[in-house]
């Protein structure tokens, strides 16, 4: 018995998902009617022949790109339980706690270097702790001051950016880490260029244009920040589209 409702529950879910999601990619062209409390009266639909086909083919479309995208809303799910658990914590301590935080978490690093480590190993810390603090509180203000929009561009690749940048920057200072990051970064860009960027010339250009050595692991992991961000941040939305933050 519990198991049989367990699967209803479970199916009944995926079709409010793909209900709402599918909603949502009809209401891009084509308005529905809503009462002044909120309730559906129901779809519009076209009135004329033409209008009629271009909604069918609309809803058709929208079909398979609901079945393409819901998988990947569920990964949406995921990320916005662990972004919420963040950004709660982040709005409680406001940007003054944010950065305070910071400074308090990487200052009790660097100090730790400074007594551990050499001349170098204590200018790693310090300078991956500027780099991250400074970007955990950009993303705080760009993703508390604005909308979805600025959420998206900004909040979520200046997030990343403080997750991936720290120990690059600390590798530029610290041979040990060097040995482990740079290598690992090398075989990663490599991965890039022959595979998603090898298209209309792209990875040829990057190559001519680009040495990956010194700085450019830098700006390398500052690429790779912005549109993984950007994902996230669409995997975040899609998962808000399927069941908004009050349900």
């Amino acid at each position: 018995m519990h198991g049989g409702t367990s699967n209803t529950g479970l199916v009944g879910a995926i079709r409010y998902d793909l209900r709402r999601l599918h909603e949502s990619w009809m209401a891009l062209f084509f308005p529905r009617q809503r009462s002044e409390q909120g309730g559906v009266l129901g779809k519009w639909e076209p009135s004329s022949t033409s209008g009629r086909v271009a909604y069918r083919g609309w809803s058709a479309v929208g079909t398979a790109a609901v079945a393409l995208l819901y998988p990947l809303t569920l990964f949406g799910f995921a990320a916005r339980y662990y972004t919420r658990k963040i950004d709660g914590t982040a709005t409680r301590l406001g940007v003054v706690g944010v950065l305070l935080l910071s400074l308090l978490a990487w200052g009790g690093l660097t100090a730790l270097a400074r007594l551990r480590f050499s001349t170098d190993g204590f200018l790693a810390v310090g300078t991956a702790g500027g780099v991250a603090t400074v970007a955990a509180v950009l993303a705080y203000l760009t993703g508390t001051r604005g909308g979805r929009v600025s959420t998206v561009l900004l909040a979520y690749p200046f997030a990343m950016t403080a997750i991936f940048l720290p120990p690059v920057v600390a590798a530029l200072y610290s041979p040990t880490l060097s040995e482990v990051i740079f290598p690992k970064s090398y075989t990663l860009a490599v991965w890039l260029l022959d595979n998603p960027l090898n298209l209309w010339g792209i990875n040829t250009f990057l190559r001519e244009q680009f040495t990956l050595e010194g700085a450019n692991y830098v700006a390398m992991w500052v690429g790779l920040s912005v549109p993984t961000g950007w994902v996230l941040g669409l995997l975040v939305t899609l998962a808000d589209v399927a069941r908004p933050k009050s349900e």
